[in-house]
């Protein structure tokens, strides 16, 4: 006697299975895009970021934070002013400004004179998001043995960090015009510096 025995043929299996590859490597590439979007845009934050203080550095001959004249202009009262414009946006790279108007130091007076200007967006001197949820930061600062103005970023994984490092400097975590606060192989989120 025959039982009439229902499952799948090993061809139904094997159609089963390569759709489910297809679906896997669909999803693979869609976070591998997503990632490659978010490394570029990290790339043109820091551009954008660079090209806002140089066209307020064109506008006013100081640098935004740094500006000790922003007082005796039209439109920019109560602002921070406490710049002495000696060509460092002091103090350090600041990444937690608070949400209050005037700013407390140059690193945060740099949001608010940028956007007191109209050259960027927005109405308190908060730090700007990067890509990856960290903050953006303009300051001061002695990154890895070189004392320059640098444009920081946190929350940067290292993957990223070095391949933005490789693909646009030097490579290396600590020389060139990109540098990191720890090496390209700690295990955790990094802040990643860019020379301003």
């Amino acid at each position: 006697m025959v039982k009439n025995n229902k499952g799948f043929t090993l061809v139904e299996l094997a159609i089963v299975l390569v759709i489910i590859g297809i679906i896997l490597g669909a999803v693979l590439k869609g976070q591998e895009l997503i990632t490659n979007a978010k490394t570029k845009r990290t790339y043109n934050l820091q551009r954008e970021v660079f090209a806002a203080i140089y066209t307020y550095v064109d506008k006013y001959t100081k640098l935004p934070g740094d500006d000790n004249t922003v007082a005796g202009r039209t439109g920019f009262g109560g602002l921070y002013s406490g710049g002495n414009g000696d060509g460092l946006i002091d103090a350090a790279v600041n990444f937690a400004c608070p949400n209050v108007s005037p700013a407390v130091n140059e690193s945060c007076g740099l949001w608010e004179h940028l956007r007191a200007s109209n050259i960027i967006g927005g109405s308190l001197p908060a730090n700007p998001a990067n890509p990856f949820g960290g903050a953006v930061g303009v300051g001061y600062e002695a990154v890895q043995g070189l004392a320059a103005n640098w444009i920081g970023m946190t929350n940067i994984p290292p993957d990223i960090g070095q391949s933005l490092d490789t693909l646009y400097d030097d490579g290396l975590y600590d020389a060139g015009t990109i540098r990191a606060g720890a090496v390209y192989t700690s295990a955790t989120p990094l802040n990643l510096y860019f020379k301003l």
